[in-house]
């Protein structure tokens, strides 16, 4: 996504989230343009739809897999951009799955969850089976000590919690 956001003649505001910094992985000799402008399906799934994006996204994929050792089939959304938002992505996989969970590292109080989870509301409402659920950071400052942080912050345990409790 960066070597996108270069090539862009428009402005573009990149967000690094600090403990992605020490996260390894492959890097294309090559890279490709990635259309940034839409949200990245990272795993089909036909039960609950788990959207999220930046440092969430990897605890997310952790989820859907210990969610389909227990047979709920996750469709990860891994949104990219925060504005303009993908809606037809989220709405499209909504409509598959009939059932959403919107994991982010904000708080719920006017966070990005909250207009997530309106658009959702207003735009496929009657493809829904339960209502959408939220796991959001702690609306506190999130705190320096690791053991503080992990309990401020979404993890794997409760992004699984909600998505079970959507599909029970």
């Amino acid at each position: 996504m960066l070597f996108t956001a270069l090539q862009d003649p428009d402005p573009v505001l990149i967000f690094e989230h600090a403990l992605l910094l020490n996260v390894e992985g492959d890097i294309a000799a090559d890279p490709q343009p990635v259309d940034i402008d839409y949200a990245a399906v990272r795993r089909e799934g036909t039960d609950v739809s788990l959207i999220t994006y930046g440092g969430s996204l990897m605890k997310t994929m952790q989820a859907a897999a210990k969610l389909a050792e227990d047979g709920v089939s996750a469709e990860v959304i891994d949104l990219r951009t925060l504005r303009p938002l993908d809606d037809a992505t989220i709405v499209a996989s909504v409509a598959k799955t009939h059932r959403a969970v919107i994991v982010d590292e904000g708080w719920k109080s006017g966070g990005l969850s909250a207009e997530i989870m309106a658009r959702i509301l207003e735009q496929a409402f009657y493809e829904l089976d339960a209502p959408p659920a939220r796991v959001c950071g702690a609306e506190v400052p999130v705190p320096y000590a690791k053991h503080l942080e992990d309990a401020a912050i979404p993890q794997v345990a409760g992004i699984v919690a909600a998505a079970r409790n959507l599909v029970k």
